[in-house]
This record gives structure tokens, C-alpha cells and sequence, in this order.
């Protein structure tokens, strides 16, 4: 997807650290190695949290009115451990992955140290009423189907915020 590549070429033009490399070697990032993992796991999450009773009412008549908005029909228990489960993925070692790989197609690899663990932990928990928020709604709300593109806008917006947090 380049959309990752997007967001990281905004923030770099923000911060003026603007590296075509760079931008090249995010959106690569973003189509190979994103793209690939990130539906693979929200497809696990929709099976990890689907129960047999789910799938029975979801074909009652009563269900398939409301089948484009599930948030409706699930538990909040159910919708809370999706959205957690999708901030489990996101969480700061993910973040600090993605700025490493900035690092690297910024050609400062010198600059990676432990500290940019910090750094994505800081910009982690900053960010949880946002990221919360975002993710229960691309978890519990939006089809499957295009969940990986919601989460790629949302992720687009983050791919801004993470790297210019990481300047400050």
C-alpha cells in the first residue's frame, strides 16, 4: 500500500527531513511487508473472536439488516477484545520497527539506539485515546473486506504523528 509511503513523505515534508529514498523505502515497506502482515492479522482477530452463536443469528432476518454495522449485534466484551487485540499488534515495539526502518532510508542508521524505544513508548501511550478510539471503530464497525484500507488511512494520519513525535 502507498499509503504508508504517503504519510511518512507528509511528515517528512513537515519536519523538513523530506529523503526520496526514504520515501521510496516506506512505501516499499508499507506495499511488502505492511500490506502483507496487517490483513493477516485482522483476518485472525475477526476468526480469534467470532463465536459459532455469531455466525447462527447473524442469518437470522432480524441480523441482516444490521450485518454493515456489527458493532450492533456484538457484545461489548467481544467488541472491546477486538479492539484491544488490534492495539496489541500497534503497540510500541511495532512503532519502534517503523521508525527504525525511517532510519534507515533516512540514511542515519547511527541515530538507532534504544532510545527510539522510548520514544515509540512515549508516542504509544499518548496516542491510546486516539488509537482506541480509531481501532474500535475499524475493528467492530467495518467489513472485514476493507478493514486493511480503513486502517491504512488511520495508520496514513499515525505515519505523520509517530515520526514527527519522534523529533520532538
Amino acid at each position: 500500500m502507498l499509503i504508508y509511503g504517503v504519510g511518512d513523505t507528509i511528515a517528512a515534508l513537515l519536519s523538513g527531513e523530506f529523503f526520496l529514498l526514504r520515501t521510496l523505502g516506506m512505501s516499499v515497506v508499507g506495499a511488502l511487508i505492511y500490506g502483507a502482515e496487517i490483513p493477516h492479522y485482522f483476518r485472525w482477530v475477526d476468526k480469534r473472536t467470532q463465536d459459532h452463536k455469531d455466525q447462527k443469528e447473524h442469518l437470522k432476518s432480524s441480523e441482516r439488516k444490521r450485518k454493515n454495522f456489527p458493532l450492533l449485534r456484538q457484545p461489548w466484551k467481544r467488541a472491546l477484545r477486538r479492539t484491544l487485540l488490534a492495539m496489541l499488534y500497534f503497540n510500541p515495539l511495532w512503532v519502534m520497527r517503523h521508525l527504525v526502518f525511517i532510519a534507515l532510508f533516512s540514511g542515519v542508521a547511527d541515530s538507532i539506539s534504544l532510545s527510539l524505544f522510548y520514544v515509540a513508548l512515549h508516542s504509544f501511550l499518548i496516542a491510546i485515546p486516539i488509537t482506541a478510539t480509531a481501532n474500535l471503530f475499524i475493528q467492530n464497525i467495518i467489513p472485514l473486506t476493507y478493514r486493511f484500507m480503513a486502517s491504512a488511512v488511520f495508520s496514513c494520519s499515525m505515519a505523520i504523528y509517530y515520526p514527527l513525535m519522534s523529533s520532538f
